[in-house]
């Protein structure tokens, strides 16, 4: 790697790169990227070329010998790649929209990585990445995959499972968002903030956070009653815990629970976002279209601060921190998702869990964490069962296991009503879904 690093970004025409390109030239003194290669589809070329032009725009301003490539041939990116980051969505914004909006039509929460949504992003998105895992084995062994693509968690677990690639991280801005939310409630530097977390994707906890070493959880506790501090991302919207539930729970919950926990308003709030015609994923497209609008400009060589509405904030710099990290061997603690290794009792060995990692040269370094608090442990289980279910219905197509996966998920009443959404998702779905629609 003496002559510098060689970076693949898989899904290179997303609205998130000129973030991702920004961090590469903030870290260069520590992580000399000689090449990074966007990487997009047919679908996704206009894009890309818009995106490509504002990193190339964005390298010539900083004056670093980084040499920015652009292609739809993905076998001929990712030969003798370093680290190979992945940030696709299979079906595009119109694939979310039906993911939200169909579950709704049934009285259940349409979200783009719970319920229903996220075993059908799972079910489309898995085979993918299976197969950009079979052309990294052949042309770039190894490097580094880095995730970002959601659901994170599952697509860690399949890759994990069902590829032989071991050198895979997954990442999540959740944490990273926590953190930034946390030491702006106390009015600190990010740098002297650390939380203990652990849990899955999209439903991890913070055990315990800390201040320059001193354990501060109390007083966040405290903080985390009042309704404007429940939410660290843009996408979800917060409503405020009840200080007794809070309190007893007594560790710090991520917004994703929300839809656990406060399943009826959130479902309510979603409905008549629903009847507006503003679930997420029309409210991103509006947002995307202009942020493309805006990275078209030629005369723009930053990262518009209006990305950070997009919802995906500290996505790159939690990205590029990673891949830094892993460069040179920093061993510092960043929350990742990785193999769990006995790492939380009661959650299988081979499966993807988040959690606290020093971060080596060899990867993720997990922080025991042993049994999970009583009162969180039950449902991380069933998440986990939910996830499990759903990475080998995505995987052998088969139709049953997609019923029970949502059956099992605790946002979905029934297994009768989770048929129903099944059969309609499937049928809505079907162009990305060939393995449940084989001809015998």
């Amino acid at each position: 790697m003496s002559k510098g690093i060689k970076i693949v970004t898989i899904g290179g025409g997303s609205s998130y790169t000129p973030e991702l390109v920004e961090g590469f030239i903030k870290r260069y003194n520590e992580l000399p990227v000689r090449e990074l290669w966007l990487v997009d589809i047919e679908e996704g070329k206009e894009k890309l070329e818009i995106v490509g032009d504002l990193a190339k725009r964005m390298v010539k301003k900083s004056g670093l010998p980084i040499k920015i490539h652009l292609t739809l041939d993905r076998r001929e990116a990712l030969k003798g790649a370093d680290f190979v980051t992945t940030q696709f969505r299979v079906g595009l914004l119109d694939a979310r929209a039906k993911d939200e909006r169909i579950p709704l039509k049934h009285g259940v929460l349409g979200q783009e990585t719970n319920g229903p949504g996220g075993l059908f992003k799972a079910l489309r998105t898995v085979p993918v990445i299976l197969d950009i895992c079979r052309d990294i084995e052949e042309l770039c062994p190894n490097a580094w995959l880095i995730n970002f693509t959601n659901p994170a968690g599952m697509v860690t677990e399949a890759v994990l499972r069902y590829s032989n690639i071991k050198k895979i991280v997954g990442l999540c801005n959740v944490p990273i968002g926590m953190e930034m939310g946390i030491a702006k409630l106390l009015n600190v530097d990010h740098s002297r903030v650390r939380i203990d977390f652990a849990g899955l994707n999209h439903m991890v906890y913070g055990l315990d956070v800390y201040v320059d070493g001193v354990s501060v959880k109390d007083k966040v506790m405290e903080l985390l009653t009042d309704p404007n501090n429940s939410s660290f991302v843009k996408n979800i919207q917060g409503i405020g815990w009840d200080p007794s539930f809070i309190k007893s729970l007594n560790v710090l919950t991520c917004p994703y629970h929300m839809y656990y926990y406060k399943s009826e308003q959130m479902l309510e709030k979603e409905i008549k976002n629903y009847e507006k015609g503003e679930t997420r994923a029309e409210v991103v497209k509006k947002l995307e279209k202009e942020l493309f609008e805006l990275y078209k400009d030629p005369n723009l060589d930053i990262k518009p601060p209006q990305l950070e509405q997009r919802g995906g904030a500290f996505y790159s710099d939690a990205a590029v921190r990673l891949i830094t990290s892993i460069y040179t061997d920093k061993r510092d603690i960043q929350p990742v998702n990785t193999i769990n290794n006995g790492t939380i009792a009661g959650i299988p060995n081979d499966s993807a869990v988040e959690v606290s990692c020093m971060i080596t040269k060899d990867g993720p370094k997990p922080i025991t964490v042993g049994e999970l608090p009583v009162p969180v442990r039950g449902l991380v289980q069933t998440i986990k069962s939910f996830e499990r279910t759903s990475v080998e219905a995505a995987v052998t197509g088969d139709y049953n296991k997609a019923i029970l996966a949502l059956t099992i998920n605790p946002l979905v009443a029934s297994d009768k009503l989770a048929k129903e959404i099944v059969d309609e998702m499937l049928e809505a779905h079907k162009e990305y879904l060939p393995q449940f629609f084989k001809k015998n």
